[in-house]
């Protein structure tokens, strides 16, 4: 009799065990969020994802979650095989809802500046989950995104990892430019058309990027990306101006050479034009720590001379 009960109470056990099991399967397969816009978002299915954003994708390439992932837009340049091997749905701020749906998603994880916004509105409004991504141009920003990212295709331990990887190159970034004794001004330029620049002023990714690396933006005084006026040249006289590659013949510099307001600056006086590329240095993924040291050692070639020195 005790024997009995003793194996109905392990049956009984057992039973509860495997419920429980299966809940918590349930509660992981099926989660709500709040996103980036602060909308709650219930997903259920993360097996197709449709990434919106270089730096999404490359944090889902990241957390070596490319095999979920179907489609992808323009912007979504690193790694360098991702244009070849998933569906293209077009530029990030100029989609179409038709071209995004039809790719048969999931799941939606997109950067906030998706748009255009009436066609994130109707992606909001349809039956699939969408997901907006935070993007605080911090260190902790960063580290903060990879982990929301992760939490959203349930990768929490891979995401954790991963982020706490961004911290120390963040950390081991902080010291060394603790190590400049004077900033230099670095001037971020976007594009060039006519003779005419268009610079990166405050709150952009480009302002946030120079200071990571050390230096001060020197065109501080304007507010996101605008046109340089031409009297402006003088007054910016950056060090060194930062560009973005291009798939053009000749130096860097050439290009900038047409802008005549900046001919006399001393970047251009003493060829100081930085290229990188655009989505590593603007992306604020998980190299943006690497990234940041690229161009400070750019900026700051005599601090790669100390650390050699140093290592001797």
């Amino acid at each position: 009799m005790n024997l009995q009960r003793v194996m109905r109470s392990c049956a009984i056990c057992l039973l509860f065990a495997a419920s429980t099991a299966v809940c918590a399967g349930s509660a992981r397969a099926e989660q709500t969020i709040v996103d980036a816009s602060g909308r709650k978002v219930q997903i259920a299915d993360t097996s197709r994802i449709l990434s919106i954003g270089g730096d999404v994708t490359e944090i889902l390439y990241a957390l070596k979650a490319d095999d979920k992932i179907i489609a992808i837009d323009s912007t979504s340049q690193f790694p360098g095989d991702a244009l070849t091997k998933k569906a293209n749905v077009g530029y990030l701020r100029a989609l179409s809802a038709e071209g995004v749906l039809s790719t048969n998603p999931t799941l939606i994880i997109a950067a906030s500046d998706a748009g255009p916004p009436p066609v994130v509105a109707v992606l909001k409004a349809s039956s699939i989950p969408y997901v907006e991504v935070p993007d605080d141009k911090t260190p902790a920003g960063v580290a903060a995104k990879i982990r929301f990212i992760a939490s959203v295709i349930g990768a929490d331990a891979a995401g954790d990892a991963l982020a706490k990887d961004v911290e120390r190159d963040f950390s081991l970034l902080a010291e060394q430019r603790a190590k400049i004794a004077k900033p230099k001004r670095a001037l971020f330029v976007l594009s060039v058309q006519n003779g005419r620049a268009t610079i990166g002023g405050a709150g952009t990714s480009a302002d946030a990027m120079i200071k990571l690396a050390g230096a001060q933006n020197a065109a501080a005084g304007a507010q996101g990306y605008k046109p340089m006026a031409d009297e402006a040249g003088v007054e910016l006289a950056p060090d060194a101006i930062v560009t973005m590659q291009h798939s053009r013949s000749g130096p860097p510099s050439d290009h900038i050479a047409t802008v005549k307001a900046l001919a006399a600056s001393p970047a251009l006086q003493n060829q100081r034009v930085i290229e990188m590329n655009g989505l590593y240095l603007l992306g604020f993924g998980p190299r943006c720590a690497r990234a940041a040291r690229e161009l400070m050692t750019a900026l700051y070639p005599e601090l790669a001379h100390r650390r050699a020195s140093n290592g001797k």
